[in-house]
């Protein structure tokens, strides 16, 4: 298997390697794709010429398949993977999934819950010593003290759990290449320090020229005012341009967390995509049938990272970063002409795209020399005017591909940002891309429908919506043949009540719509939405809010926005009879039965109609609940 990294120490002889140079650990199966971090990492580590190996899956067990390859020269990698471990393990209702789209045949239970800590530990006791370093999407969001919805409570920076020597945050690349160099070169692990994108513990922050101080895990596990200000500063200091050093006490050591890297240049970009993966799962996993979380990204094109929407529930912004990063056109139709050649390609690329489908070349005057703003967001409440979405180099090189021979179809299947349809030029754009990169269905967020939710988000208005939707509709009456919307909602996310969540039904029934894509609000650790949860209280601005905590509240907010599910029935009618809104039951019932009078200018979840005068619902407001929330069953998890 000499086209993939070494997986045992026959793969090691057949390169003729006795030892290894670094050993990568990972909670998914090995896949080498450039979708998989661990893939990534290893394969540019690789081009370094560093010898690298991976462990994948390892059974935690016992500390035998972390002793496979040995002891590598320089340090352990370990990644829980491509999502953090809980959310891969547990529901957001905390229920264990049946199903791990990156372990092979689907099969569930192949990685611990908190694998890095689990991995770290075991590393650490096969071999005393060695350097660990820990990243991925679980230590990224888990770098200082963060509240954790598993345990509900406030768990201290992963670092100490892991007895890790240093932590990578966001996709790591440089910053694990450097420290590969500094260990290479006699470093020793205690001493990789000022490395951007990097966290270590540190006796004393003193040796810092200058830092942000925020309170400690001690302080901040037991006070939610000291928790939203320890988040607050920390949620300053992400500007790569102008960030300082964070630094939080624990106990009497303290977690030192230094400034996001710069953002990679495209030639940077393109030289980690143009590296020589097999696109492909290991042949061990042939036999269960492979690895299903690779279909939808197998024949797809990664064209950029970060995302300047900065959403509040979601963990881009401390993974990737606000400033979209973009690969060469030259680079990425080169990719497309490998990807034709390649034998199993059948002529259609599934994917172009990163975070958000319509931000490739997308700039700021700003961003290449003062970064992003500090005192506004890129596109809420409204986009920036200075916020080029870089159409005029998005659809040239959409054009481009779709030129390649062999490429029958180049489809963009990451989700747009439908606020970024505004302007001049708008329909035009709109036009080409549903004409010729969208598959059928156009993946879009509205995410709510109310006012105070959608502010709550970082979202646009509905009326953003309301108008694009009216666009759509325009654009799909020049098409060939229709296109249709596929709409991602919330439930349950922090500020939304049953009321709102009542609005949100009566805003979809209206337009017959019954969205099967509707996600649990989940409170992802160090994202500024979780920190609502958790608080009860708008961490950047002090302003207190509702918070759905108890599951019934939240099965009830689902089940009215998913009003045509059977199942759903009874807890439409507890919900109904809690706002003293009763009366809306026939209606309800009505739409799920599909007897509702017939629409005009249907467009949007396949039976969406045109975006029209929002219902008033009516019925008194649920009362606000306060305090602690009530106890969950020790089952855990999502995305």
């Amino acid at each position: 298997m000499e086209d993939f990294l070494p997986i045992s120490r026959s793969d090691m002889q057949q390169r003729g390697w006795k030892e290894l140079d670094v050993i990568l650990i990972t909670g998914d199966a090995y896949v080498d794709h450039p979708a998989y971090g661990v893939a990534l990492i290893g394969r540019v580590l690789e081009s370094r010429g560093y010898r690298v190996g991976v462990i994948a899956q390892p059974d935690w067990r016992t500390v035998a398949d972390f002793k496979r390859l040995g002891r590598p020269k320089l340090f352990f990698g370990i990644t829980s993977g491509n999502v953090d471990s809980m959310v891969a393990n547990y529901t957001a209702n905390k229920r264990p999934r049946q199903k791990d789209d990156y372990a092979p045949g689907g099969k569930a239970g192949l990685r611990p819950d908190r694998a890095l800590i689990v991995y770290a530990n075991r590393v650490r006791q096969a071999f005393k010593d060695i350097p660990v370093v820990i990243g991925g999407i679980e230590a990224s969001m888990r770098r200082l003290a963060h509240y954790d919805y598993w345990d509900n409570r406030v768990r201290r920076s992963i670092l100490f759990d892991a007895r890790a020597d240093i932590l990578v945050y966001g996709m790591g690349e440089n910053q694990t290449v450097e420290i590969a160099r500094r260990l290479a070169h006699g470093a020793t692990a205690g001493h990789l320090d000022h490395i951007p994108g990097t966290a270590v513990i540190r006796k004393d922050p003193a040796f810092l020229a200058e830092f942000v101080t925020i309170p400690a895990c001690e302080v901040v596990t037991d006070d939610h005012d000291q928790f939203n200000l320890a988040f607050k500063r920390f949620y300053a200091e992400q500007n790569p341009v102008t960030a300082r050093p964070v630094v939080q006490a624990h106990g009497d050591r303290y977690a030192v967390v230094y400034p996001p890297p710069m953002p990679l240049s495209p030639s940077e970009l393109d030289a980690i995509y143009e590296l020589d993966y097999r696109r492909g799962w290991h042949p061990i996993y042939d036999a269960a049938g492979g690895v299903q979380g690779l279909e939808t990204v197998r024949h797809s094109l990664v064209t950029h990272r970060g995302c300047s929407g900065e959403c509040n529930f979601c963990s881009l912004y401390f993974h990737q970063g606000r400033m979209v990063q973009s690969r060469s056109a030259d680079s990425i139709v080169g990719e497309a002409r490998r990807l034709a050649r390649d034998p199993a390609f059948r002529g259609t690329i599934t994917d172009m795209g990163g975070p958000t489908a319509n931000l490739y070349g997308a700039d700021c005057p700003r961003w290449s020399k003062k970064g992003f703003c500090d005192n506004k967001r890129c596109m809420a409440p409204q986009s920036c005017p200075s916020l080029d979405p870089g159409y005029d180099r998005s659809l040239p090189l959409y054009r481009r591909v779709r030129a390649v021979p062999g490429v029958k179809h180049a489809f963009i299947g990451s989700g747009f940002r439908h606020d970024l349809f505004g302007g001049s030029g708008a329909d035009a754009c709109l036009q080409e891309l549903c004409r010729f990169h969208v598959s059928g269905q156009m993946k879009v967020a509205p995410e709510h429908v109310s006012d105070t939710v959608l502010d709550a988000m970082g979202k646009p208005r509905i009326e953003t919506y309301d108008a694009f939707v009216n666009r759509f509709n325009r654009i799909n009456q020049r098409l060939p043949s229709r296109r249709y919307l596929v709409n991602y909602f919330i439930s349950a996310h922090p500020g939304s009540t049953l009321r709102d969540a009542l609005e949100m039904a009566l805003y979809l029934i209206q337009r017959r719509m019954h969205p099967e894509q509707v996600q649990d609000f989940i409170p992802l650790p160090l994202t500024l939405s979780g920190a609502m949860y958790h608080t009860e209280k708008h961490p950047l601005t002090g302003k207190r809010m509702y918070v759905a905590k108890t599951f019934r509240e939240r099965k009830m907010q689902r089940a009215l926005v998913q009003y045509r599910n059977p199942s759903n029935r009874q807890l439409i009618r507890d919900a109904l009879k809690e706002l003293n809104a009763g009366h809306l039951e026939g209606l309800f019932f009505s739409a799920a039965a599909g007897k509702l009078p017939q629409a005009s200018g249907r467009a949007g979840e396949r039976k969406a109609s045109r975006a029209g005068s929002q219902p008033k619902p009516a019925g008194k407001p649920v009362g606000r609940r306060r305090g602690n929330s009530a106890k969950a069953s020790r089952t855990k998890r999502r995305r």
